[in-house]
């Protein structure tokens, strides 16, 4: 059965070429893409709401200064040119020329200025810790933007997409409420796509911007976006041809195997490569059995992370060996301990450290079957090797509470790494982010004096070689420790009909992909 689920997906991930791969020479004009959002989105504003679905939308009517390719390399958007000083302190980008507000005014310079420094400083927490590095952001004119940093930032460069630092029309919303500004309900952006309508509970609707400064860009008219809350409809939506394209996470993944055999179906893992998001075990060390390193190694090794890629993941995705996914910068597998699964290690771990059959409790993030599922699977694996597991049923709420009050001895989660450790992997492991109320800050409590210093020094060193230096040796460390159990390095498989051409070209997929896609 194993077997025959990955030949399934093997051969499907062939097909996937049609989506990632080079486009056909000759795109076909118009038509209209039906996609599934899921959820609803709360909203569209990208700038003050950071939700997925939010992004997901938005991103194909907003736009940032830059694009992101799979190896995160940045691509021109907005931006049409960049330099770096020698310094690492100065970042100057010249705009693309004749760019409008959907609404018809221009975009200008100081559209940038005001988004950055005065708008998103605001209403975006994200990007507003990143811009705490930025001394000053000028226009010297309309199409010339200078970022001047207080000191270097590695990650800098890789603020500039969509969903982190969207360009907003200053004749809009300067000198308003921006929370309350009415065009948070009705968005204009400089995208290739421009909202139309939505109908709460039913559709969300977007059409092609005439005037967009790409020469022949977008090829749709189109992009429909169905609000079906329940998953099982989804997937048969897909299968009758209601729906062209699913999104990562729109149905359940035991649904994949299935729809991937449908008639004109393709199926993909790409998209996700800015996002990097990690699966990984909680250990809470604040006291108990997981302040012993010896029994998180032995946790570590006790659980099979292969059978739950193959058999819970479809396939997609790669074991995690270490706190850095394999798309995030700065990775060194090199200098990691190797947790793989090795029941007999973690057998002689609990022995080591005198385990008595005292219990663990377990409480698996509550995101669905698959989830569940695999909460189950890694109860398994742990009762395996001899230790007693009590698990910990939740809801969302409950979960998120627990873990923010730090109520919990193990527990699943995943985590996006945004490309560079700065600004996704380090949250999760310095002792300045242990405080309670969040479940995706350091609630496992973690705290070591030199690990601190290390992720400091990756953040602001200049040139790469030094953050390289920085980042290999936190990795060393951590690894080590044994700080949490690194389980999946997650894609979420996009399935489309296989007419729907070239829709992942960069590294955050569908977010921003539509403006590069078409129906035969």
């Amino acid at each position: 059965m194993k077997a025959k689920l990955l030949a399934t997906l093997s051969s499907s991930l062939v097909l996937a070429a049609v989506l990632a791969g080079p486009a056909a020479a000759d795109p076909k004009e118009g038509g209209r893409a039906n996609v599934v959002i899921q959820p609803e989105p709360p909203g569209l504003m990208v700038g003050i709401l950071q939700n997925a679905p939010t992004q997901m939308v938005a991103g194909n009517i907003y736009e940032g200064l830059l694009r992101y390719d799979e190896k995160l390399q940045p691509k021109p958007q907005l931006a049409t040119s960049w330099t770096i000083s020698p310094d690492g302190k100065t970042y100057t980008f010249k705009l693309a020329k004749g760019v409008k507000w959907h609404d018809g005014k221009p975009f200008t310079a100081a559209d940038v200025v005001f988004s950055a420094d005065v708008f998103l400083r605001k209403t975006n927490p994200r990007t507003r810790a990143s811009l705490a590095y930025v001394e000053s952001i000028t226009a010297p004119d309309d199409e010339t933007v200078v970022f001047q940093l207080k000191e270097t930032f590695g990650p800098f460069i890789r603020m500039f997409e969509v969903g982190t630092m969207p360009m907003v029309p200053k004749h809009i919303y300067e000198g308003t409420d921006f929370l309350s500004n009415p065009a948070n309900n009705t968005p204009i952006g400089t995208g290739p796509f421009k909202f139309a309508e939505w109908v709460k509970g039913s559709h969300i609707k977007l059409v092609k911007n005439p005037d967009y400064y790409e020469k022949g860009k977008p090829h749709l008219n189109e992009i429909y976006w169905h609000v079906i809350p329940d998953a099982a409809a989804r997937a048969v939506a897909f299968e009758t041809g209601k729906v062209d394209i699913l999104p990562g996470g729109s149905v359940e993944n035991f649904d994949v195997p299935r729809l991937a055999k449908t008639k004109n179906a393709c199926i993909t893992d790409k998209g996700w490569e800015f996002f990097a998001p990690q699966a990984f075990l909680w250990f809470n060390h604040r006291g108990g059995l997981s302040s012993d390193v010896r029994f998180r190694k032995a946790v570590s090794y006790a659980i099979d992370r292969d059978f739950a890629r193959d058999a819970l993941w479809n396939g997609m995705g790669s074991v995690s060996t270490g706190p850095f996914a394999q798309s995030t910068a700065f990775r060194d597998e090199k200098v990691l301990v190797k947790y793989n699964y090795d029941p007999a290690k973690a057998k002689a771990l609990l022995k080591e450290m005198g385990y008595k059959g005292e219990p663990v409790r377990f409480m698996p993030i509550p995101y669905g079957e698959t989830w569940t599922r695999w909460g189950e699977a890694i109860k398994q694996n742990l009762e395996d090797v001899g230790i007693k597991v009590e698990m910990v049923a939740t809801d969302v709420p409950g979960w998120n509470k627990k873990l923010g009050d730090w109520d919990f001895e193990l527990s699943t989660t995943f985590m996006y790494q945004y490309g560079d450790p700065a600004l996704g992997v380090a949250r999760a492991y310095i002792s300045s982010n242990i405080a309670k109320g969040s479940p995706f800050n350091n609630v496992g409590g973690y705290s070591n004096p030199e690990v601190d210093k290390l992720f400091a020094e990756g953040a602001v060193g200049f040139p790469d070689a030094v953050r390289q230096t920085a980042y290999s040796a936190v990795q060393k460390k951590i690894s080590e420790d044994a700080v949490y159990a690194w389980l999946i390095d997650l894609k979420f498989p996009t399935i489309t009909h296989c007419n729907v051409k070239n829709l992942i070209t960069t590294g955050i997929g569908v977010n921003d992909g539509f403006k590069d896609a078409w129906i035969e």
